[in-house]
Formats: C-alpha cells, sequence, structure tokens
C-alpha cells in the first residue's frame, strides 16, 4: 500500500516541476520581448507608427542657372508638377493601379514596371511616375484626394534651354538619374531625382544641384491631408557665369546653320571660351522631363551623330592647318635651313609613290621658301620638311605644341586626338613605321587626328611664343593650368607673319580679309579617303573633303583664336574661313563699340529668363532673330 502511495506522492511533483520549468521560460520570453520592443527598437516602431499619420513630400531645389560672361541668362528653370504614387498600402495600390493608371493616361504595364522596379525602395518612400503633369492630370488628382489617396503632386523646376540645340553640346542635359548614380552619391541622390547627365550641367552638377527641402503633413486613415508639420525649405542651386560671350555664340551659331561641323572661339591669353558649337545637336529640352526611348534611340543612330560635341571629340585630320605645326618644328629644329626651298611642279616623287600639291595638273607653285608655302599652301614644300625631319621629331614638336592629348577643359568627354609615331605603330598594329607614311603626315593626313578645340589652342599658343593656356568654360575658374615651351622669338615672327599673309597677301583665305583688322590664319582640306577610293565610291557627300580653317587676331599676342571645321565643307577658303571671319569682326565691332561707349544694345529682350514663354536664345536660320542680333553686335555678313 505505501508502494503506491510512494509513486502517487512523485508523479504530481515531478509534473508540477516541470509545468513550472515551462512557465518560467514563457514567462523569460515574454520579458525579453517585451523589453526588446520597449527599449531596444522603440525607435523604430514609433517611427512606424508616425508613418501612419505622418507623411513627408520632398521639396526639390531649383538648379542654379547659367550666365554668359556679361551677366546674361542662357539657361533657366521654369515651375512644374511631377506626379508620386504611394506605396504603403499593398492592398490598396493594388485595387486602384488600374484608376490611376487610366486617369493619368499612362499604360498600366508601364506604372506596374515601375511598381515592381521599386520593390527594393522602403514602401513609405513614394516613386515618380509621370515626371510632367498636365493640367489634366492636377485637375485629375485634386478631384479624386478623397477616394483616391495613393496620388500625390510633387513641384519641381524643370530646366529650360536655348531652343533647337543653341550651344547645346556645352550647356548639356539633365536627366533622371541611374541605379549607379545613386549609388555613388552617398544617399544624396533618389530615384526619380535628375542630375546632369553631360556638358556643363554634369561637369558642375554638386553645384548647381543645390539641397532639397522638406515638407512634413498629417494624413488621416484614408491618407487625406488633415494637418501640416514642419517645413523645411530647398536650397536653392548656386548659379554659374560661363565665359561664352552670348553676342559671338549668335554670330557662331547663325553662321553654322544647316552645316554639320564645330566651330570655337577662345582668347589664348586666358583660356577662356569666348563661343562653342557643334552642329548638328539635339534640342536638351527634349531630357529635361523624360525623353521616349523611340527618340533616344534614334538620336544614337543617327548617321550625322548629333550627340557628339564635335568641338572635342571629333578626331579628324587636321589638313593643312598641320602646316604651322610643322613650320614651327622646322625653325625650331634648326636641321632645316631658314631659307631652305624646293621647285614645286604641283607633285613630288618620295619613294616610288607620287604625292600631289593641291594644284596639280595647273603648274605648280614654282620655287617655293616657307613664307610662300604657308600662304599658297604648298604640299611638295612641307612634304620635304617632313621627309628631313623623320616622324618621331614631327611628333615630339606637335606633341609639346598641344596635339596628341587633351586640352584639359571642364567638360566631360574630350578626346585626345593623335599624333603617330613609330612606337605608337609598334605599340597598337606591331607593324614598323614606313618612311612614306610621314609624307602623309606632314600635310596633316595619314593617322594624325585632331579636335577642334586643339587646333585653336595650338595656334594660339605659338601666336603667343610658346604659352599655353588650359582652355576652360567656367568664368571664375581657379588654378587654370599653363603650358609652357619657349617658342624663338625668330621663330614666332615667321611663323605669324606667315600665317598674316594667308589672309593679307593673296594667300588662300584672301577672300576673308578684314580691313583694319590683323586677321590672320590657315586654312586646312582633309581628305576622308584617297582620290581613287572617292572615285570608286562615286564621289558621295559623306566622302567628300573636310574644310578647316583656324584664325585669330592681331598677328601678336592675340586676342581670340576661331578654330572651324565644315565636315565635307571641301575647301577651307570658301566654307570655313568666311565663319572665324565673322566672328572676329564681330569681336572687334563688339570691342570697338564699347572703347566709344556707344554699346547700347538692349539685350533684355534676348534674356532667357525674362518672359518664360518666348524669351529664349535666337536660333540660327530664323531672320527675325538672327539678323537684328547680328545688326546689334556689330555682324555685317
Amino acid at each position: 500500500m505505501s508502494y503506491w502511495i510512494g509513486n502517487d506522492q512523485k508523479l504530481p511533483q515531478a509534473r508540477l516541476s516541470v509545468a513550472q520549468y515551462v512557465i518560467a521560460g514563457i514567462t523569460l520570453f515574454l520579458l525579453i520581448g517585451f523589453w526588446k520592443l520597449q527599449i531596444i527598437q522603440s525607435d523604430y516602431y514609433a517611427q512606424l507608427a508616425e508613418r501612419n499619420s505622418i507623411r513627408s513630400i520632398p521639396i526639390i531645389a531649383p538648379r542654379g542657372r547659367m550666365l554668359d560672361r556679361e551677366g546674361r541668362v542662357l539657361v533657366d528653370n521654369y515651375p512644374s508638377f511631377s506626379v508620386l504614387l504611394l506605396r504603403e498600402d499593398a492592398k490598396l495600390l493594388t485595387q486602384n493601379l488600374p484608376v490611376v493608371a487610366e486617369g493619368l493616361g499612362v499604360p498600366l504595364e508601364e506604372i506596374q514596371q515601375q511598381v515592381d522596379a521599386s520593390k527594393n525602395i522602403p514602401k513609405f518612400q513614394p516613386i515618380l511616375i509621370k515626371p510632367e503633369a498636365t493640367p489634366a492630370d492636377i485637375a485629375f488628382i485634386e478631384s479624386h484626394r478623397a477616394d483616391l489617396p495613393l496620388l500625390e503632386l510633387l513641384m519641381v523646376h524643370r530646366r529650360r534651354y536655348p531652343r533647337d540645340g543653341f550651344m547645346a553640346h556645352a550647356i548639356g542635359y539633365v536627366g533622371e538619374v541611374s541605379e549607379k548614380q545613386i549609388e555613388a552619391s552617398g544617399g544624396k541622390l533618389r530615384p526619380g531625382d535628375f542630375a546632369g547627365k553631360s556638358g556643363l550641367e554634369r561637369q558642375y552638377n554638386e553645384t548647381l544641384m543645390g539641397s532639397d527641402g522638406l515638407r512634413r503633413v498629417i494624413v488621416n486613415s484614408v491618407g487625406k491631408e488633415v494637418g501640416r508639420l514642419e517645413h523645411t525649405e530647398a536650397t536653392p542651386g548656386k548659379p554659374i557665369k560661363l565665359t561664352i560671350d552670348y553676342d559671338l555664340q549668335v554670330v557662331a551659331e547663325a553662321a553654322m546653320a544647316g552645316q554639320k561641323g564645330a566651330v570655337v572661339a577662345v582668347d589664348p591669353r586666358t583660356g577662356e571660351v569666348l563661343a562653342m558649337t557643334s552642329h548638328p545637336a539635339p534640342d536638351p529640352n527634349a531630357f529635361a522631363v523624360r525623353i521616349s526611348r523611340e527618340e533616344w534611340k534614334r538620336l544614337n543612330e543617327d548617321e550625322d551623330r548629333p550627340l557628339l560635341n564635335r568641338v572635342i571629340q571629333a578626331q579628324l585630320a587636321p589638313g593643312s592647318v598641320f602646316k604651322v605645326v610643322m613650320s614651327t618644328a622646322m625653325l625650331e629644329s634648326k636641321l632645316i635651313p631658314e631659307d631652305f626651298s624646293v621647285y614645286c611642279p604641283g607633285y613630288a616623287d618620295f619613294y616610288g609613290r607620287m604625292f600631289k600639291c593641291h594644284v596639280f595638273g595647273k603648274g605648280g607653285h614654282g620655287q617655293v621658301e616657307l613664307h610662300k608655302a604657308v600662304v599658297q599652301s604648298c604640299d611638295v614644300f612641307f612634304y620635304n620638311v617632313g621627309k628631313r625631319l623623320g616622324i618621331d621629331r614631327i611628333s615630339y614638336y606637335a606633341y609639346q605644341l598641344g596635339l596628341g592629348r587633351r586640352t584639359g577643359i571642364d567638360l566631360p568627354g574630350e578626346e585626345n586626338g593623335l599624333v603617330p609615331s613609330e612606337e605608337w605603330k609598334k605599340r597598337v598594329f606591331k607593324q614598323p613605321w614606313y618612311a612614306g607614311e610621314t609624307i602623309s603626315v606632314a600635310v596633316g593626313q595619314g593617322a594624325t587626328v585632331t579636335t577642334p578645340l586643339q587646333l585653336a589652342r595650338t595656334v594660339g599658343g605659338i601666336a603667343l611664343g610658346g604659352v599655353f593656356k588650359q582652355p576652360h568654360l567656367l568664368l571664375e575658374a581657379k588654378n587654370v593650368k599653363e603650358e609652357d615651351f619657349p617658342i624663338s622669338e625668330n621663330t614666332t615672327e615667321k611663323v605669324t607673319q606667315a600665317m598674316f599673309g594667308v589672309v593679307n597677301e593673296g594667300g588662300t583665305a584672301a577672300a576673308s580679309r578684314l580691313e583694319g583688322i590683323e586677321f590672320c590664319g590657315k586654312t586646312g582640306t582633309a581628305q576622308l579617303i584617297s582620290g581613287e577610293g572617292l572615285k570608286k565610291a562615286g564621289k558621295q557627300r559623306r566622302f567628300t573633303d573636310n574644310a578647316w580653317f583656324v584664325g585669330y587676331a592681331p598677328r601678336r599676342n592675340p586676342e581670340i583664336v576661331v578654330a572651324v571645321l565644315v565636315e565635307h565643307g571641301v575647301h577651307g577658303s570658301t566654307a570655313a574661313a568666311p565663319v572665324a571671319r565673322d566672328i572676329i569682326k564681330a569681336y572687334y565691332d563688339k570691342k570697338g563699340a564699347r572703347e566709344k561707349k556707344q554699346f547700347t544694345v538692349d539685350y533684355r529682350r534676348y534674356d532667357l529668363g525674362a518672359q518664360p514663354d518666348v524669351a529664349q536664345a535666337p536660333v540660327a536660320g530664323k531672320p527675325e532673330t538672327d539678323a537684328a542680333v547680328q545688326r546689334e553686335a556689330g555682324h555685317h555678313p
């Protein structure tokens, strides 16, 4: 009996102990969980609770304006609205997405793709579904505030650029940020933000952007705003003043209307870029909201390459403009006598091959020395100079004078160009350099390629006696670099006098002579394919020669140098030189008028910020704007 009584006493005690341990464990677990919720994660859950009643709406900072050197507005902003989609309530989102798509006129599939792409973004962050809201969109959102709390309007400041590609490549454009830009920003950029994508917009994006503000509002259970909390104003981006002279820019744009090529005007004493245009050009206003895939594809596949900034990216043979470099190398190397001369019958034979002069079949230039060779652009003379100097010496001087390398301008995407050498060909093609190739390089052909900006800097630096300033577009740029490659006074005098003769002594650019102005320069015609190849191709325009001209004034210590490229322009004397002449004429007319204090043109009607609906930069090719601006700037075509 005692045995069973003993068992009856032990069994409840064991069960009771187990129950006690279980209860103690549960209690401890609950206490730890409660402590974690109340102490460790209190801020996190407080934020979640706050989001149920408080909504944060960003205030986008307007980008800084771009001004020309005299303070005239080139790029401004205009107010607009974007449509945001709120995603806190997944069920509400799924139910109303078709209504949202229909009301905004956006395909449902497109909105769904945007929602799917934002899965990794916190739900409390709205996403941009329509960058530019129309008046109908605004009316739809406002009238459905109560029953459709998914939508919110965000006021933004859109970029207003000059129309029809005016100065488009230099200015650049803004676009929606990519994932890489967001990651690289360190949290400063969010999906849907806009930032500089090219040109000055990209180069000085940090300066132009500013800092966004924040507006916090109280919403009820259906998302309707019922009150407002703190309001942090946005800090606008800082304006930047450019070295561009609006008057000269207008002349350059008008002169290049309908042509494919590039123009750049620089003050070689400071490196300030006074005008820069590249044609054809896209309209950056098309990028200011969100460019369509079809339009982006069209621009990229266009054979005329409108997205290419030819001033800094067109790597093309410089043709006879390269003879300025050859003349400098000949005199500075002292390997060839200063009075060296050759007879030009219109051609010359080197290494078993005939090389033609541009007057082939017209009797040639006769006896030619350096001055006449530059003035008349005699190829035979420079063939002989190139043979005597050799490719490596040519390459050395060309590189020291600024070719074959970037100028360092404050624009993204600048190309190097190329001046070939023996080492270059062995490294790239694993082949030896052939002496016959030097003959072509001596007249700016063969593998030699440059950009218009490089040629402007090189010619300006030679005229200054070997001082090469870094080109720049920001007027208050600091630490502008200077490279010195001292050129003797004798060399500078002879080379500049020869370029003076090109325009003023019956040379190849005699038709562009300017009365009372020491306008100097060098023409160039550069082949794209050989004469035989052109015959086989049927003389198609896309294979015709490019026209070059680099001009400056005055003859010594120039104030302005202009490089002009007209693709398929054939002759630099007729296609390119008149463009440089017009710009330099406008420069001196403006300078003279200011000295007489007679320059009283009212530019307010051309100020892009004066009248947002109509006040845009004049468009090249439109007489009602161009003619008036050119007359007032002192330009007489």
